[in-house]
Protein backbone atom coordinates (compact mmCIF):
# COMPACT_ATOMS: atom_id res chain seq x y z
CA UNK A 1 0.00 0.00 0.00
CA UNK A 2 1.34 3.75 -1.27
CA UNK A 3 1.26 5.74 2.39
CA UNK A 4 3.01 9.16 0.45
CA UNK A 5 1.52 11.56 1.93
CA UNK A 6 1.32 15.31 0.71
CA UNK A 7 3.04 16.77 3.34
CA UNK A 8 0.70 19.15 4.56
CA UNK A 9 0.13 20.87 7.50
CA UNK A 10 -0.99 19.68 10.45
CA UNK A 11 -3.69 22.60 11.08
CA UNK A 12 -5.26 21.30 7.43
CA UNK A 13 -5.18 17.57 9.34
CA UNK A 14 -7.31 19.25 12.31
CA UNK A 15 -9.53 21.25 9.71
CA UNK A 16 -10.73 17.70 8.39
CA UNK A 17 -11.04 16.53 11.79
CA UNK A 18 -13.57 19.42 12.93
CA UNK A 19 -15.13 18.84 9.46
CA UNK A 20 -15.88 15.12 9.74
CA UNK A 21 -16.81 15.76 13.41
CA UNK A 22 -19.98 18.33 12.51
CA UNK A 23 -17.98 20.84 14.17
CA UNK A 24 -17.34 23.27 11.21
CA UNK A 25 -19.60 23.21 8.09
CA UNK A 26 -18.62 21.83 4.57
CA UNK A 27 -18.09 25.77 3.21
CA UNK A 28 -15.66 26.67 6.25
CA UNK A 29 -13.82 23.35 5.55
CA UNK A 30 -13.50 24.72 1.98
CA UNK A 31 -12.57 28.62 2.95
CA UNK A 32 -10.27 26.94 5.53
CA UNK A 33 -8.58 24.42 3.11
CA UNK A 34 -8.00 27.71 0.95
CA UNK A 35 -6.14 29.50 3.24
CA UNK A 36 -3.88 26.81 4.31
CA UNK A 37 -3.00 25.23 0.65
CA UNK A 38 -0.38 27.51 0.50
CA UNK A 39 1.53 26.73 -2.96
CA UNK A 40 -0.56 23.91 -3.39
CA UNK A 41 -3.84 23.53 -5.00
CA UNK A 42 -6.55 23.04 -2.89
CA UNK A 43 -8.00 20.51 -5.24
CA UNK A 44 -4.88 18.57 -4.08
CA UNK A 45 -5.08 19.43 -0.22
CA UNK A 46 -8.71 18.13 -0.45
CA UNK A 47 -8.09 15.31 -2.14
CA UNK A 48 -4.77 14.10 0.06
CA UNK A 49 -7.40 14.58 3.21
CA UNK A 50 -10.58 12.45 1.69
CA UNK A 51 -10.71 8.75 2.62
CA UNK A 52 -9.31 6.30 -0.56
CA UNK A 53 -10.94 3.37 0.56
CA UNK A 54 -9.57 1.09 -2.46
CA UNK A 55 -5.69 2.48 -0.68
CA UNK A 56 -7.00 1.33 2.68
CA UNK A 57 -8.07 -2.49 1.65
CA UNK A 58 -6.16 -4.75 3.34
CA UNK A 59 -8.73 -7.92 2.87
CA UNK A 60 -10.40 -8.07 -0.40
CA UNK A 61 -14.07 -8.26 -0.28
CA UNK A 62 -13.85 -11.64 -2.64
CA UNK A 63 -10.76 -13.08 -0.52
CA UNK A 64 -11.81 -16.58 -0.47
CA UNK A 65 -10.32 -17.33 3.18
CA UNK A 66 -13.48 -15.15 4.60
CA UNK A 67 -17.32 -15.77 4.34
CA UNK A 68 -18.96 -12.74 4.66
CA UNK A 69 -23.06 -11.33 4.57
CA UNK A 70 -25.15 -8.54 5.58
CA UNK A 71 -27.37 -9.55 8.17
CA UNK A 72 -30.76 -7.51 9.87
CA UNK A 73 -30.73 -7.88 13.63
CA UNK A 74 -34.01 -6.96 15.48
CA UNK A 75 -33.73 -3.68 17.76
CA UNK A 76 -37.34 -3.17 19.86
CA UNK A 77 -35.50 -0.72 22.00
CA UNK A 78 -33.97 1.22 19.16
CA UNK A 79 -34.80 1.94 15.89
CA UNK A 80 -36.41 -1.57 15.25
CA UNK A 81 -33.78 -3.15 13.24
CA UNK A 82 -30.19 -2.83 12.59
CA UNK A 83 -28.26 -4.37 9.44
CA UNK A 84 -24.34 -5.27 9.53
CA UNK A 85 -21.88 -6.43 8.27
CA UNK A 86 -20.97 -10.38 9.34
CA UNK A 87 -17.87 -12.12 8.48
CA UNK A 88 -16.04 -15.81 9.82
CA UNK A 89 -13.25 -17.36 8.77
CA UNK A 90 -13.23 -20.13 6.14
CA UNK A 91 -11.56 -23.23 7.14
CA UNK A 92 -7.73 -23.45 5.20
CA UNK A 93 -8.19 -27.06 4.67
CA UNK A 94 -12.01 -27.28 3.39
CA UNK A 95 -12.92 -23.56 1.83
CA UNK A 96 -16.14 -24.66 3.57
CA UNK A 97 -17.23 -22.54 7.07
CA UNK A 98 -16.08 -23.77 10.14
CA UNK A 99 -17.81 -25.77 12.15
CA UNK A 100 -16.13 -24.23 15.20
CA UNK A 101 -17.91 -21.94 17.85
CA UNK A 102 -15.91 -18.64 17.36
CA UNK A 103 -15.53 -15.89 19.78
CA UNK A 104 -17.39 -12.53 18.39
CA UNK A 105 -16.11 -8.68 17.95
CA UNK A 106 -18.32 -6.50 17.43
CA UNK A 107 -16.63 -3.28 15.10
CA UNK A 108 -18.29 -0.21 15.48
CA UNK A 109 -17.60 2.62 12.64
CA UNK A 110 -16.89 6.65 13.03
CA UNK A 111 -19.97 8.77 12.77
CA UNK A 112 -20.42 8.30 9.17
CA UNK A 113 -21.78 5.16 9.33
CA UNK A 114 -20.43 1.33 7.88
CA UNK A 115 -18.17 2.52 5.21
CA UNK A 116 -15.72 0.27 3.43
CA UNK A 117 -13.08 1.10 6.05
CA UNK A 118 -14.91 -0.72 8.54
CA UNK A 119 -15.87 -3.46 6.90
CA UNK A 120 -12.18 -3.93 6.39
CA UNK A 121 -11.61 -3.95 9.72
CA UNK A 122 -14.32 -6.52 10.10
CA UNK A 123 -12.70 -8.89 7.22
CA UNK A 124 -8.79 -8.22 9.24
CA UNK A 125 -10.98 -9.78 12.31
CA UNK A 126 -11.67 -13.24 10.44
CA UNK A 127 -8.93 -13.34 9.16
CA UNK A 128 -7.30 -13.26 12.85
CA UNK A 129 -9.69 -16.02 13.64
CA UNK A 130 -12.51 -14.39 14.97
CA UNK A 131 -15.93 -13.91 13.63
CA UNK A 132 -17.21 -9.80 13.59
CA UNK A 133 -20.04 -8.13 13.01
CA UNK A 134 -20.07 -4.47 12.56
CA UNK A 135 -23.36 -2.82 13.14
CA UNK A 136 -24.59 0.26 10.58
CA UNK A 137 -25.86 2.94 12.89
CA UNK A 138 -27.58 4.04 10.23
CA UNK A 139 -29.33 1.33 8.96
CA UNK A 140 -32.87 3.70 10.31
CA UNK A 141 -31.91 6.19 7.56
CA UNK A 142 -31.20 3.72 4.58
CA UNK A 143 -27.52 2.89 5.81
CA UNK A 144 -24.46 4.43 4.87
CA UNK A 145 -24.75 6.37 1.84
CA UNK A 146 -21.53 5.94 0.01
CA UNK A 147 -20.34 9.00 1.24
CA UNK A 148 -18.57 9.90 3.99
CA UNK A 149 -19.89 13.51 4.03
CA UNK A 150 -23.39 12.14 3.23
CA UNK A 151 -23.33 9.75 6.22
CA UNK A 152 -21.95 12.51 8.50
CA UNK A 153 -25.14 14.51 7.67
CA UNK A 154 -27.70 11.61 7.88
CA UNK A 155 -25.55 10.65 11.98
CA UNK A 156 -26.28 13.97 13.37
CA UNK A 157 -30.38 13.18 11.99
CA UNK A 158 -30.58 10.01 14.72
CA UNK A 159 -31.48 9.65 17.59
CA UNK A 160 -28.14 8.55 19.45
CA UNK A 161 -30.43 7.14 22.57
CA UNK A 162 -32.06 4.87 20.26
CA UNK A 163 -29.05 4.31 18.02
CA UNK A 164 -26.54 3.26 21.39
CA UNK A 165 -29.28 0.38 21.98
CA UNK A 166 -29.47 -0.67 18.29
CA UNK A 167 -25.45 -1.13 19.11
CA UNK A 168 -26.57 -3.19 22.15
CA UNK A 169 -29.08 -4.83 20.22
CA UNK A 170 -26.36 -5.98 17.52
CA UNK A 171 -23.89 -7.12 20.27
CA UNK A 172 -26.20 -9.35 22.26
CA UNK A 173 -27.14 -10.65 18.80
CA UNK A 174 -23.63 -12.24 17.77
CA UNK A 175 -23.45 -13.35 21.65
CA UNK A 176 -26.31 -15.40 21.08
CA UNK A 177 -25.47 -16.68 17.64
CA UNK A 178 -25.11 -20.84 17.83
CA UNK A 179 -21.74 -20.53 15.85
CA UNK A 180 -20.26 -17.89 18.19
CA UNK A 181 -18.69 -19.11 21.51
CA UNK A 182 -20.69 -17.03 23.56
CA UNK A 183 -17.34 -14.66 24.39
CA UNK A 184 -17.76 -11.37 22.99
CA UNK A 185 -15.53 -8.02 22.43
CA UNK A 186 -16.10 -4.82 21.06
CA UNK A 187 -13.66 -2.25 19.52
CA UNK A 188 -14.90 0.81 17.78
CA UNK A 189 -12.94 4.34 16.32
CA UNK A 190 -14.15 7.78 17.37
CA UNK A 191 -17.67 7.13 17.88
CA UNK A 192 -17.54 3.51 17.69
CA UNK A 193 -14.50 4.15 20.06
CA UNK A 194 -16.80 5.68 22.77
CA UNK A 195 -19.30 3.77 21.87
CA UNK A 196 -17.12 0.32 22.89
CA UNK A 197 -16.81 2.11 26.09
CA UNK A 198 -20.63 2.57 26.29
CA UNK A 199 -21.00 -1.36 25.52
CA UNK A 200 -18.85 -2.06 28.41
CA UNK A 201 -20.70 -0.55 30.49
CA UNK A 202 -24.66 -1.85 29.42
CA UNK A 203 -23.16 -5.28 29.03
CA UNK A 204 -21.41 -6.04 32.29
CA UNK A 205 -20.52 -9.65 32.61
CA UNK A 206 -21.73 -10.03 28.72
CA UNK A 207 -18.84 -8.48 27.08
CA UNK A 208 -15.50 -10.10 27.79
CA UNK A 209 -13.23 -7.24 26.71
CA UNK A 210 -13.30 -3.51 24.74
CA UNK A 211 -10.68 -1.62 23.05
CA UNK A 212 -11.66 1.80 21.99
CA UNK A 213 -10.04 3.87 19.58
CA UNK A 214 -9.79 7.49 20.23
CA UNK A 215 -13.09 6.83 21.88
CA UNK A 216 -14.22 9.34 24.83
CA UNK A 217 -14.58 7.06 28.33
CA UNK A 218 -18.09 6.30 29.96
CA UNK A 219 -18.91 8.91 32.57
CA UNK A 220 -17.59 8.25 35.87
CA UNK A 221 -20.41 7.01 37.52
CA UNK A 222 -20.87 4.46 35.22
CA UNK A 223 -17.04 2.91 35.24
CA UNK A 224 -17.69 0.48 38.47
CA UNK A 225 -20.46 -0.72 36.15
CA UNK A 226 -17.38 -2.43 33.73
CA UNK A 227 -16.80 -5.88 33.82
CA UNK A 228 -14.84 -6.12 30.45
CA UNK A 229 -10.57 -5.92 30.11
CA UNK A 230 -10.81 -2.36 28.94
CA UNK A 231 -7.05 -1.57 26.52
CA UNK A 232 -7.65 2.32 24.95
CA UNK A 233 -5.79 3.30 22.35
CA UNK A 234 -5.16 7.24 21.94
CA UNK A 235 -3.26 9.54 20.02
CA UNK A 236 -0.77 11.78 21.12
CA UNK A 237 -1.67 14.69 19.01
CA UNK A 238 -5.22 13.99 19.76
CA UNK A 239 -4.93 16.49 23.12
CA UNK A 240 -8.46 16.35 23.84
CA UNK A 241 -9.15 12.68 24.22
CA UNK A 242 -5.99 11.63 25.15
CA UNK A 243 -5.89 14.01 28.08
CA UNK A 244 -9.09 11.78 29.35
CA UNK A 245 -7.12 8.74 29.82
CA UNK A 246 -5.06 9.46 33.02
CA UNK A 247 -8.77 9.54 35.20
CA UNK A 248 -10.13 6.62 33.07
CA UNK A 249 -7.08 4.72 34.58
CA UNK A 250 -7.21 5.58 37.99
CA UNK A 251 -11.36 4.84 37.64
CA UNK A 252 -11.04 1.62 36.16
CA UNK A 253 -8.40 0.24 38.53
CA UNK A 254 -10.54 2.00 41.40
CA UNK A 255 -12.93 -0.76 40.06
CA UNK A 256 -10.24 -3.08 40.04
CA UNK A 257 -11.37 -3.62 36.22
CA UNK A 258 -8.18 -5.34 34.01
CA UNK A 259 -7.30 -2.94 31.52
CA UNK A 260 -4.32 -0.90 29.75
CA UNK A 261 -3.98 2.05 27.60
CA UNK A 262 -1.51 3.67 25.57
CA UNK A 263 -1.09 6.85 23.74
CA UNK A 264 1.15 6.73 20.51
CA UNK A 265 3.90 9.37 20.20
CA UNK A 266 3.32 11.84 17.05
CA UNK A 267 -0.41 10.11 16.17
CA UNK A 268 -3.37 12.05 15.54
CA UNK A 269 -6.83 11.26 15.83
CA UNK A 270 -7.54 8.73 13.66
CA UNK A 271 -4.19 7.57 13.32
CA UNK A 272 -5.35 4.05 12.33
CA UNK A 273 -7.68 4.82 9.05
CA UNK A 274 -5.16 3.41 6.34
CA UNK A 275 -7.57 5.14 4.13
CA UNK A 276 -6.70 8.82 5.17
CA UNK A 277 -2.79 8.54 4.36
CA UNK A 278 -2.72 12.60 5.85
CA UNK A 279 -3.93 10.90 9.57
CA UNK A 280 -2.42 7.55 9.37
CA UNK A 281 0.30 6.50 11.55
CA UNK A 282 1.75 3.13 9.93
CA UNK A 283 3.71 2.72 13.24
CA UNK A 284 1.09 3.47 15.80
CA UNK A 285 -1.62 1.22 13.56
CA UNK A 286 0.40 -1.89 13.41
CA UNK A 287 1.42 -1.66 17.25
CA UNK A 288 -2.23 -0.65 18.50
CA UNK A 289 -3.70 -3.77 16.11
CA UNK A 290 -1.61 -6.10 17.64
CA UNK A 291 -2.30 -5.12 20.77
CA UNK A 292 -5.91 -5.53 20.23
CA UNK A 293 -5.24 -8.95 18.50
CA UNK A 294 -3.66 -10.15 22.09
CA UNK A 295 -6.19 -8.38 23.91
CA UNK A 296 -8.83 -10.22 22.14
CA UNK A 297 -7.05 -13.52 22.05
CA UNK A 298 -6.75 -13.05 25.66
CA UNK A 299 -9.98 -12.09 27.10
CA UNK A 300 -12.26 -12.88 24.64
CA UNK A 301 -10.75 -16.70 23.60
CA UNK A 302 -9.41 -17.26 26.65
Amino acid sequence: MDTTKTKLPSEAIELYNNFIHGEISRRAFMEGVQRLAGGLAAATVISALMPNYALGQQVSRTDDRIKASYETVPSPKGNESIKGYLVRPLSADTRSETAMKLPGIIVVHENRGLNPHIEDIARRFALANFMAFAPDGLTSLGGYPGDDYKGGQMFNKIDKNKMSEDMVAAAMWLKLRPDCTGKIGATGFCYGGSTANMLAVRLGTDLAAAAPFYGGPPAPEDIPKIKAAILVHQGELDTRLAATWPAYDQALTAAHVPHDGYIYPGAVHGFNCDATPERYNKVAADLAWQRTVDWFNKYVRG
